[in-house]
């Protein structure tokens, strides 16, 4: 296992509940190095996508490996080389932001003086220092997103894979969360993120890939999807969203 493989790669990866396909045969390889945006509307599987590629979530088809290593096949080696925040999994949120990243950091078997020391930093990089014995339970939106990162980063993993790292984050957690990712990767890391906020993804992705109904529908790095165009723009034709004709909703003109 080395860098010279992709940070991570899914094959025919496919999700079926009851009669609804949420995905349904999903390839990726992303670059070792790269800031991978996945983007789609809500419903399009990205959740989905995300959870069966670090093993939250059996797949009913397909196989993913994170730098060469088979995340069902050989899942505790796998896991051990990336980090995960996932969206809407409820944190252990009856501990303080210490209690949970010590908590986090015995159950991967680290050495208790590395976790408090690593788990310092974290905290005061995070602006969470001040929370003090403050349950995470009451936190803010933005404070739940900066300690479940702090979590995934703890035991320095070399993939982070962020489901809606940005959702419901005021902007001053925002711009902190974007500056640790990108020295994150300036550093060697690798960071997949889903979002449906275009501007984001075009600030930090190197590489995108557009997801809908299940499907990839546009792949490649930021410039070979965008192309000439705004990203949004190819989103919006892509998903195939729509906008009202001049007759549609003329009352809220009278």
């Amino acid at each position: 296992m080395t860098d010279q493989h992709p940070a991570l790669v899914l094959r025919g990866l496919a999700k079926r509940f009851d009669q609804k396909v949420a995905v349904n045969g999903v390839d990726l390889d992303v670059p070792a190095g790269s800031f991978y945006g996945l983007l789609g509307p809500n419903g399009a599987g990205k959740t989905t996508t995300l959870s069966m590629a670090v093993g939250l979530l059996r797949p009913d088809h397909g196989q993913a490996w994170v730098l060469g290593q088979d995340v069902w096949g050989d899942p505790v080696r796998a896991k051990a080389l990336l980090g995960v925040m996932p969206d809407g999994v409820r944190l252990f949120d009856r501990l303080s932001g210490a209690e949970l990243l010590a908590y986090h950091g015995l159950l991967r078997g680290m050495d208790p003086a590395v976790v408090d020391r690593r788990a310092a930093e974290l905290l005061d990089v995070l602006a969470l220092t001040d929370a003090g014995r403050t349950l995470v339970v009451d936190y803010s939106a933005g404070m739940k997103k900066k300690i479940g990162l702090a979590c995934a980063l703890l035991h320095g993993p070399r993939l982070l894979v962020l489901d809606e790292p940005f959702e419901a984050v005021d902007p001053v957690s925002a711009a902190l969360i974007r500056d640790i990712l990108h020295r994150y990767v300036v550093g060697g890391g690798t960071v997949v993120f889903s979002s449906h906020v275009m501007e984001v993804v075009e600030r930090l992705c190197s590489h995108v890939a557009i997801l809908a109904d299940g499907v990839i529908k546009r792949v490649g790095t930021l410039d070979q999807v965008r192309g000439d165009r705004s990203l949004e723009q190819v989103f919006v034709e892509v998903v195939g969203g729509r906008t009202a004709t001049g007759e549609e909703l003329a009352w809220l003109s009278n």
